[in-house]
């Protein structure tokens, strides 16, 4: 296990991503305020907020936990700086930090660190894993509204705005780049867990998860073209389910039980839009379940669709927008199953199960308790 100078390149690629996506957000709000569209204007700043108070919650919750492992009384300016929506770079400040000593400076001389000593490269992972954490929580739960919100308004308009499609464009970048991203750092922090090596997995299980996201993102649209309630009250119910299966699970991420409640909350959320293994077991029953559902709700959407009058949609959008539905959702299918098959790394442990989200084992890193795949 060891923190490369890629890692660090990848990692400072990740801040960028993310400051550039939070300027896009600003942005588009802004824009909407100064042109009067104020319910946009008011749901962009709304995802942005809860995306982002979540994200804090958790980070300080993280800061405290940590800080009593070693010892160390919880310090105010940390809830300062979370409560100004600045956890998120100050971790990463402490993750650059260490992260280019390490990549950088650190040598094999140095490397003759005692056993009570911590290994430094493990300790800047654990800090770019908890950022990667960060960044899923918050593009999921920010980035996948605000990108069905952008697909709606460019729907209903059909007008060419270069507003909109740098917003889609960037929520695209930010949604692909932090589920790879997390997909990485997760098997990288697991020593007893294999790499996710070369490009060829990496972009699979990138198109797998984006074009099964695009086909759902599509087809919530069309369903708020249809009745925004319908599609409202479909969405809650998916969220519903979602927390009732993390409840079923027993999930056991958090310290305290008040952020163990928000966790599921989370986690029923992110299950909304695409799919998590959140328990110890083989995923290929739920998983089958999961998009079997998916499959059956995309076209029952599109089938309704068809027999709606056109008069609620802009007609020059409308078959296109039909085949991109069912061509990425068939995509999005065929690399699940190249992935699953082929090219996951534990694809030769039959009898293993896959990695968990609250397994009883020692907990030396917050990932073993998190999401996994």
């Amino acid at each position: 296990m060891k923190y490369t100078k890629l890692n660090f390149m990848m990692s400072v690629l990740g801040i960028i991503i993310y400051v550039t996506d939070l300027i896009v957000d600003i942005w588009v709000s802004v824009r909407f305020f100064y042109e009067g569209q104020y319910v946009f204007g008011i749901l962009t700043v709304s995802f942005m907020l809860f995306g982002t108070l979540v994200v804090q919650c958790f980070s300080y919750s993280w800061f405290k936990d940590d800080l009593k492992e070693s010892g160390q009384e919880s310090q105010h300016c940390f809830l300062l700086l979370h409560c100004l929506q600045g956890g998120v770079f100050t971790r990463y400040w402490f993750a650059l930090k260490k992260g280019y000593h390490v990549a950088f400076k650190y040598t094999s001389k140095t490397d003759n660190f005692v056993e009570e000593q911590i290994n430094p490269h493990k300790e800047v992972i654990d800090r770019v894993t908890d950022l990667s954490m960060l960044r899923l929580f918050e593009i999921y739960l920010e980035g996948c509204p605000q990108l069905a919100l952008q697909l709606y308004i460019l729907l209903e308009h059909g007008q060419e705005n270069f507003t909109q499609y740098a917003a889609i464009m960037v929520s695209c970048c930010a949604i692909s780049w932090s589920t790879v991203d997390y997909q990485v750092a997760l098997r990288k922090s697991l020593p007893d867990k294999n790499l996710l090596n070369g490009p060829c997995p990496k972009l699979v299980y990138l198109f797998y998860k984006l074009f099964t996201l695009l086909s759902w993102m599509l087809s919530v649209v069309l369903l708020l073209f249809l009745n925004v309630k319908i599609a409202l009250l479909l969405l809650l119910f998916l969220w519903f389910l979602g927390i009732l299966w993390a409840f079923k699970e027993q999930t056991d991420f958090c310290a305290s039980i008040s952020m163990e409640f928000i966790y599921r909350v989370v986690v029923g959320f992110i299950l909304v839009f695409t799919f998590f293994n959140i328990k110890g077991q083989n995923t290929k029953c739920p998983m089958s379940c999961y998009y079997i559902v998916r499959v059956l709700a995309t076209l029952g959407i599109l089938i309704v669709f068809w027999f709606y009058p056109l008069s609620v949609f802009n007609s020059d959008y409308f078959i296109p927008v039909c085949i991109t539905i069912a061509l990425t959702l068939l995509l999005g299918i065929i690399f699940l199953i190249v992935y699953y098959g082929t090219l996951h790394p534990n694809r030769s442990e039959e009898t293993k199960l896959d990695e968990v989200d609250g397994k009883p084992v020692q907990r030396d890193c917050r990932m073993k308790y998190f999401l996994m795949e």
